[in-house]
């Protein structure tokens, strides 16, 4: 997950969550530096990593885009957010089982710092998280099933203030649960080991305990579901498969134009057919484990996270006009990228 991007999960960090935050609620952070005023423009890409122990930011409208690197507290994070406002990362720790919050990283981009310091964070509450989606003041965690968690996947809802996270609910799914994103109050997931997208309606309206899918539809001709972005501007749902999980070539996209209308023709329990579909699969395209995508819409570019080529790349694509085996537009390597956002205003 996974936009201000707007969710590839890719680079844009590469997902798509909403930046609406009351600005009354932001903690007064130093002035920068240079105390340069925050550009009108921003397009800017956040990722993270279950390997490195850190995260990345590229400045996209840079003259020439490179990647700063951080620092931060736990080696293995997935799921990832930026408040421009806040000046805020928020992302869910794999290492720590739970939410955390870097406030600072604009002056830690001037300064040319390395580290980013753990600003405050939730209790731990969650284990084997996967994705986080954020809609106004709240920050949503997707727990994965597994054995540590008595196989029970589950969302877990945090209304975020100036100082911490607080826990406000907790919803079990019967799917595995992987990529997640919020618009507004619907929560789309997708259904890991499947091909299905799994709609939650009026999600935050739901009490704690067990809740049922509004709408669950299979993706025709795809594998297994990882990566969702959805951009309301222009109606777009991007999608990654990650196929068999040890292959590092059989990975795709999956670009569905006009969703919400396609969605409503769609019976639930019915299937999105490929001539619905745009497709990115094959050799040069670098897809094995796309695990996370970003969408823009202006620019209609596409961010990916892809965790088993290479090692770990964010990969850039072309919006596609029709199905084939494209070439990304940029690609670099960065180890154990897990999440891609992307931040534009």
């Amino acid at each position: 997950m996974k936009k201000l991007f707007l969710p590839l999960a890719l680079v844009a960090v590469l997902f798509t969550s909403c930046n609406d935050d009351d600005s009354s609620m932001v903690t007064p952070e130093p002035e920068p530096i240079d105390q340069t005023p925050t550009p009108a423009q921003e397009l800017k890409l956040i990722t993270t990593s279950n390997t490195s122990g850190q995260i990345s930011f590229t400045d996209l409208l840079a003259t020439t885009p490179t990647a700063k690197s951080f620092s931060i507290s736990s080696t293995d994070a997935d799921g990832v957010y930026y408040d421009v406002f806040k000046d805020q990362i928020v992302l869910a720790s794999r290492t720590n089982n739970r939410v955390e919050a870097y406030n600072g990283l604009r002056n830690a981009i001037i300064s040319s710092a390395t580290t980013l310091d753990l600003s405050f964070s939730s209790s731990t509450d969650f284990t084997n998280a996967r994705e986080i989606a954020v809609s106004g003041d709240k920050v949503v965690v997707a727990q994965d099933q597994n054995a540590g968690n008595s196989n029970i996947s589950k969302f877990y809802v945090y209304q975020r203030n100036t100082s911490g996270f607080t826990l406000l609910n907790t919803y079990t799914v019967d799917i595995k649960l992987w990529g997640i994103h919020l618009d507004g109050t619907t929560m789309y997931a997708i259904a890991d080991n499947t091909s299905d997208l799994v709609v939650y309606n009026n999600f935050f309206s739901n009490a704690t305990g067990a809740i049922s899918a509004s709408k669950r539809v299979t993706i025709e001709g795809l594998v297994r579901t990882h990566g969702i972005t959805y951009s309301p501007q222009d109606n777009v749902m991007v999608l990654s498969d990650v196929g068999l999980a040890s292959s590092a070539t059989d990975g795709g996209l999956v670009v569905i134009n006009n969703f919400t209308s396609v969605l409503n023709m769609t019976n639930n329990l019915g299937t999105i057919a490929m001539n619905n579909q745009i497709r990115v699969y094959g050799p040069n395209s670098m897809l094995g484990n796309p695990v996370d995508v970003a969408y823009d819409h202006v620019t209609n570019a596409i961010f990916v996270a892809e965790r088993l080529n290479g090692g770990g790349q964010v990969l850039k694509f072309a919006f596609p006009t029709m199905s084939a085996d494209a070439i990304p537009q940029m690609s670099r390597t960065e180890a154990g990228v897990t999440a891609v956002y992307l931040h534009r205003r």
